[in-house]
């Protein structure tokens, strides 16, 4: 990865209005090194429910946990209006494989399942401190072979079935597709990923050009990956960096979504470039103007609002091209 420390990044637009304003009111929030992961989900879960997608209507929204696992994982099915067979998205929220849960991903889960007509079923996954590496890619993984066998219960298509995810949610879905294609117990057409952590690493043009005053700061991350992972070894596995998997062939297209001024943006890039290199189609764009997490602040809906339906409109019509 030192190769890429000479590349500098060039300005597309300053950050928006909205975005310093809203980073002006997170810089007095304490930083999570001050925190313990049980106070930083406090903190966190307070904006979970001043999110104005979350008043957004689907047809129907059911709660139940996964069957048949060891362990209590709770899933949330999003199902659409409209005349079955849907396809089947299972979405993996953001948080860092510490914070988050179904709240957190519920206005995002909405929009797409309203906007791609598809049926979202978000996973609860284990999180660290308590749960380290590999449980919550157990659980995600085990929640997408779950769907995949019981779409016709969630009046999904089995055949039209695609993994989602944002941040450390989208590192777990790309784990998933990785071991989808390895253990052939069931195929998906799509992987959406939305600024996804593919690296154990902080090495990138980002992480420099972006360390101080974008929110997400590489300690952070450190604190995260410390809470994650068993041990630092484990980060050079394909499970925990997909970036670092010898072969990236034979997965499937791939929807992968940057922003500008984040920490993350470089291996987010380097990891569609490997993959359009394996020969996977994929459609990758950078939008200007803004920071990493920006599904999770409700005060950005107004200007972010029109990105994620953007993106639930590309979801739609990259399930579309699969129909059976």
């Amino acid at each position: 990865m030192s190769k890429f420390l000479t590349l500098k990044f060039e300005a597309i637009m300053p950050l928006l209005p909205e975005v310093k304003d809203f980073l002006q009111q997170y810089q007095q929030l304490p930083t999570l090194n001050q925190l313990s992961p049980q106070d930083a989900r406090k903190l966190a879960a307070m904006g979970y429910k001043l999110n104005p997608n979350r008043q957004v209507k689907v047809a129907e929204i059911s709660e139940r946990l996964l069957p048949n696992y060891p362990v209590p994982v709770a899933l949330r099915i999003y199902t659409p209006s409209g005349t079955p067979p849907f396809p089947v998205v299972v979405y993996l929220h953001g948080g860092g494989w510490v914070l988050g849960n179904l709240e957190m991903a519920d206005g995002t889960c909405r929009i797409l399942c309203k906007q791609a007509q598809c049926v979202v079923v978000s996973v609860d996954y284990r999180l660290g401190p308590e749960n380290k590496f590999p449980a919550g890619v157990e659980d995600a993984y085990a929640a997408t072979l779950w769907a995949s066998r019981h779409a016709d219960q969630l009046r999904g298509n089995p055949q039209q079935l695609a993994i989602a995810g944002d941040s450390a949610g989208a590192n777990l879905a790309a784990v998933v597709a990785l071991m989808a294609r390895d253990r052939g117990e069931f195929s998906l057409i799509h992987q959406l990923l939305i600024y996804p952590v593919t690296n154990y690493a902080n090495d990138t043009p980002s992480y420099l050009e972006y360390a101080v005053g974008y929110g997400l700061t590489p300690e952070d991350m450190v604190w995260f990956w410390q809470h994650y992972l068993p041990h630092p070894e484990a980060g050079n596995s394909p499970l925990v960096s997909p970036l670092q998997a010898e072969f990236l062939g034979g997965l499937p297209p791939a929807s992968i979504y940057t922003v500008e001024y984040d920490i993350l943006r470089s291996e987010a890039e380097i990891y569609a470039a490997k993959l359009q290199q394996a020969g996977v189609n994929v459609f990758h764009k950078c939008y200007p103007g803004l920071i990493h997490g920006f599904l999770g602040v409700p005060i950005l809906t107004p200007v972010t609002n029109p990105i994620l339906l953007e993106i639930a409109e590309n979801l739609e019509q990259a399930l579309r091209k699969h129909h059976p």
